[in-house]
């Protein structure tokens, strides 16, 4: 069986190194172009393209597969490149390019998508983030038979992970090893020609992970202690959330922990307590306890080193 595969950064390179190493044709893989990376800005090619480079695959990185788009000739370029490849199936994991229904069509079984979230669920650009941000007890992965709506096609597989204390890092990880897993696994069923019926999503319970931006990322000690400390595991590592001193300072703060949620009179955002335990600060409701920080221009550091070089004092107040 001929596999096509679109995908672009880490999450989608597990997906597409599983499918290699389960021993699947892949003639073919889609991923976006080279992009600008590092302090010198050099042209880095995807996590996708590398890997498909380390087993001789050809590649494919169209702007655009939209023929009445702004790059034509690159969407018919790329058409006739998948449509060369004969392939039975393309399995898609976070590409970042909208795929048309023409170029949905061109499998012989479709296309199908890794989605890291329990559809309909989080459905949009960051699932990960959007799950550990909302304090979700559970998400999982989705495979889904892709259509032109936004991840609303039939589920051919569902697997579901306790969030727990994941940051987004590290459930990104357990979700992009779970979901090649999952995806080797179907396709096998596709190869025997027994794969499950697809079930359609329900209608209730739909909701939209944003991509996410960093005007996100201040936190707002007006908040809840608890809601704080899923945001910031939630954009651990990246963006990152940040608190600021005043209008042009602040720091960037990595782990945290809830000392209580209970209400209390202090002024909001006032430091309570800064020590080698971590900086203690007054939310809208409920204490935050800072646990790892990063100042401008410097390294992320257990909170014991950070203060030794930031200068914090209790009774201030964190805009």
């Amino acid at each position: 069986m001929k596999i096509i595969f679109a995908g672009t950064p880490v999450f989608a390179a597990r997906a597409l190194e599983a499918i290699i190493a389960a021993g699947f044709n892949v003639p073919l893989v889609l991923t976006q172009p080279d992009r600008p990376s590092g302090r010198g800005l050099k042209l880095t090619p995807s996590a996708v393209k590398q890997v498909a480079l380390q087993h001789n695959i050809t590649v494919a990185q169209p702007t655009s597969l939209k023929l009445e788009g702004k790059y034509p000739d690159e969407a018919c370029a790329a058409r006739e490149t998948i449509i060369a490849a004969q392939a039975d199936v393309m399995v898609v994991a976070a590409y970042g390019l909208i795929l048309p229904q023409d170029v949905l069509d061109l499998p012989k079984y479709g296309c199908l998508n890794i989605h890291a979230s329990l559809l309909p669920r989080w459905r949009g650009a960051a699932p990960i983030h959007r799950a550990i941000e909302a304090g979700d007890a559970e998400t999982g992965i989705t495979l889904m038979q892709m259509d032109a709506g936004l991840d609303t096609g039939d589920m051919l597989a569902v697997k579901r992970i306790a969030v727990d204390r994941h940051t987004q890092v590290t459930l990104h990880d357990e979700l992009a090893t779970m979901g090649a897993a999952m995806t080797v696994d179907y396709l096998k069923t596709l190869q025997s020609g027994n794969p499950p019926a697809p079930i359609k999503q329900p209608a209730e319970g739909v909701t939209y992970a944003d991509k996410i931006s960093k005007d996100e990322a201040r936190l707002n000690w007006a908040q809840p202690a608890t809601i704080l400390e899923q945001k910031i595991r939630a954009f651990n590592p990246s963006p990152a959330t940040y608190a600021l001193i005043d209008a042009e300072n602040g720091f960037k703060v990595y782990a945290a922990e809830v000392v209580n949620d209970m209400a209390h009179e202090h002024v909001k955002g006032e430091v309570l307590k800064v020590d080698k335990s971590g900086i203690e600060v007054a939310c809208g409701r409920g204490i935050l306890r800072i646990l790892e920080a990063q100042r401008a221009g410097g390294k992320r550091l257990p909170v014991a080193q950070f203060i030794e070089g930031f200068a914090l004092a209790v009774g201030q107040v964190l805009q």
